[in-house]
C-alpha cells in the first residue's frame, strides 16, 4: 500500500498527530496485554500449592500459554490487511479482557488449563503493534518505531513479574486469603484491558491518511479480498519463514523466561515469591530500552550499509544471545546468574528490535501476512522451549540446550537477502519523504 502522511519523525510528546497518537497508544495496549498475559506466572508459585500442580502440568501451562498465540497471531495479521489495525486491536483487548478477568472462576487444573489457553490468545497484540507503527512511519524510522513500541509494549512481562505479587500482597493485606488473593489480582489487568479497547478505538485511526473503509471507498488502497492474495504471497517467501525460525530463537525464547523465571529462581536460589518476583521482572523491565536499542542500531546500519546491513545486525545480535544464553545455564551464585540472565535479555530483545526492522520491508504488499506469519514464530519456538521444561530434563540443562538451538538459528539470517530493486526502492522512499516530495506527517507538523 502507498500511503502519504508517513511521519519521518518520533516526537514522543505528541500526543496530537495519528502517527504519535498510534505509537504511544500501540504500545500501552501491548504493555496491558502482556501484563494480562503473563499476570498469573509470578503468582504460580501459590497456584502450585492450591492446585497441587505437578513439574509436568506446570508444563503444560507453560505451554498453553503461548501455543493459541500461534494460530492467532496469523490470523491477526490478515485481519489487519482487511479490517485494518483500528477494530482488530478494539476486538482484540476487549474479547481478550474476558479470560483475564474470568480466569477466577478456573476450581481444578483442568480448568485453570483452559483458561490459560484463552488468556494466550492475547499475545497477538504484538501484531497489530507492529502493523499499526509500521503504516504510521516512514523507512528511515520505522525500525525505532517499530522496536520502541513494541519494547515498551513488552516491558509489561517485567512489570507483571513485580507488580502482581505486590497486587496479591495488597489483597491480602485487606483480609482476602490466597485463595481470593491471586483471583482478585488477575481482576485487576483484564479491566484495564477492556478500557483500553474503547479507547483504541476512540483516540486512533488505521493509518495517518484515513480509515481503510475511507481509503478504500477513495480507492486508495487495494479492496479487502487482496488480504487473502498478500498471504499467500507471503507465506510463498523463504525470507518470511527464515526470519520465522529467528524470531523463535529471540523472542520464543523471552517468552519462556518470563514463564519460567520466578519458579525458576524459587526452587533453584530459595527466594521468597516478591523477591523471586523482582529478580523476574528485571529481565522484563530491560525492554523499557534493550528492544529499542535494536531498532535503532538497525536504522543506522540501513543508513551505512542498506538493508543488508539490517540482517547483519539481526544475524550478530541471535548468535551472541545464545552465547549469553548458554552462560546462564551454568550460574549457580546468585548474582552471577541475574548479571548472565540480564546479559541474555539484552541481545534477547535487540534480537525481537531488529527481526521487526526486517519485517516492513520484506513484502509491502503483505504487511500485516508478514508481520503475523514471524510474529507466529515467536511462539512457535515457546512451545518448542515448553516441552524441555515438563520432562525431567533439569532446568539449567533446558536452558544450555536453549543457547545452543539458538546459536545455529542465527545462520538463518544468511538467507535473508534483498535485491538491487528492493534496496533502491527503500532509499528512494527514504530520500523522496525527507525530501518532502512524498507528503510526511513529520513534514507537515500535524
Amino acid at each position: 500500500m502507498t500511503l502519504k502522511n508517513k511521519a519521518t519523525r518520533i516526537r514522543l510528546t505528541d500526543f496530537s498527530s495519528a502517527p504519535m497518537r498510534a505509537f504511544h497508544m500501540s504500545w500501552f495496549a501491548f504493555f496491558i496485554c502482556f501484563f494480562g498475559w503473563f499476570g498469573l506466572a509470578p503468582l504460580m508459585p501459590v497456584i502450585r500449592q492450591e492446585f497441587h500442580l505437578t513439574k509436568a502440568q506446570i508444563g503444560n501451562l507453560t505451554i498453553a500459554s503461548v501455543a493459541i498465540t500461534v494460530l492467532v497471531r496469523a490470523v491477526i495479521g490478515f485481519l489487519c490487511d482487511r479490517i485494518g489495525p483500528r477494530r482488530a486491536y478494539t476486538w482484540l483487548l476487549i474479547l481478550g479482557s474476558l479470560p483475564v478477568m474470568g480466569v477466577g472462576l478456573a476450581h481444578n487444573y483442568q480448568t485453570f488449563l483452559l483458561f490459560r489457553l484463552a488468556i494466550g490468545a492475547i499475545g497477538a497484540s504484538f501484531v497489530i503493534t507492529q502493523y499499526h507503527t509500521s503504516v504510521m512511519f516512514a523507512p528511515n524510522v520505522v525500525g525505532t518505531a517499530n522496536a520502541a513500541s513494541a519494547g515498551w509494549g513488552n516491558l509489561g512481562g517485567g512489570v507483571t513479574q513485580i507488580a502482581m505479587p505486590l497486587i496479591f500482597t495488597l489483597f491480602l493485606s485487606l483480609g482476602a486469603d490466597k485463595w481470593w488473593g491471586w483471583r482478585m489480582a488477575m481482576f485487576v489487568p483484564g479491566v484495564v484491558m477492556l478500557l483500553t479497547g474503547i479507547a483504541y478505538y476512540r483516540l486512533t485511526q488505521d493509518t495517518a491518511d484515513g480509515d481503510f473503509k475511507e481509503l478504500r471507498a477513495r480507492n486508495e488502497i487495494t479492496g479487502a479480498s487482496a488480504a487473502k492474495g498478500a498471504f499467500a504471497a507471503a507465506s510463498r517467501d523463504p525470507r518470511v519463514w527464515a526470519l520465522f525460525v529467528i524470531y523463535a530463537g529471540c523472542f520464543g525464547m523471552e517468552l519462556t523466561i518470563d514463564n519460567i523465571a520466578a519458579l525458576y529462581f524459587t526452587d533453584n536460589f530459595h527466594l521468597a515469591l516478591t523477591a523471586a518476583g523482582l529478580v523476574a521482572g528485571s529481565f522484563g523491565m530491560m525492554n523499557i530500552f534493550a528492544r529499542a536499542l535494536g531498532g535503532i542500531v538497525s536504522d543506522r546500519c540501513h543508513k551505512t550499509w542498506g538493508l543488508r546491513g539490517r540482517v547483519l545486525l539481526l544475524g550478530s545480535t541471535i548468535f551472541c544471545e545464545g552465547l549469553a544464553l548458554m552462560l546462564f545455564s551454568r550460574m549457580r551464585f546468585l548474582p552471577f546468574a541475574i548479571a548472565a540472565m540480564m546479559l541474555t535479555g539484552l541481545f534477547i530483545k535487540m534480537s525481537n528490535g531488529a527481526t521487526y526492522a526486517v519485517v516492513p520491508f520484506v513484502n509491502r504488499k503483505a504487511l500485516g501476512a508478514v508481520a503475523g506469519i514471524v510474529g507466529a514464530g515467536g511462539n512457535v519456538g515457546s512451545v518448542l522451549a515448553g516441552f524441555l521444561f515438563k520432562g525431567s530434563m533439569p532446568w539449567a540443562q533446558a536452558l544450555l540446550v536453549l543457547g545452543a538451538s539458538v546459536t545455529v538459528i542465527s545462520v538463518f539470517a544468511v538467507t535473508v537477502r534483498f535485491s538491487d530493486a528492493e534496496e533502491h526502492s527503500a532509499e528512494r522512499e527514504i530520500a523522496a519523504r525527507l525530501s518532502g516530495e512524498l507528503v510526511t506527517a513529520g513534514a507537515m507538523g500535524d
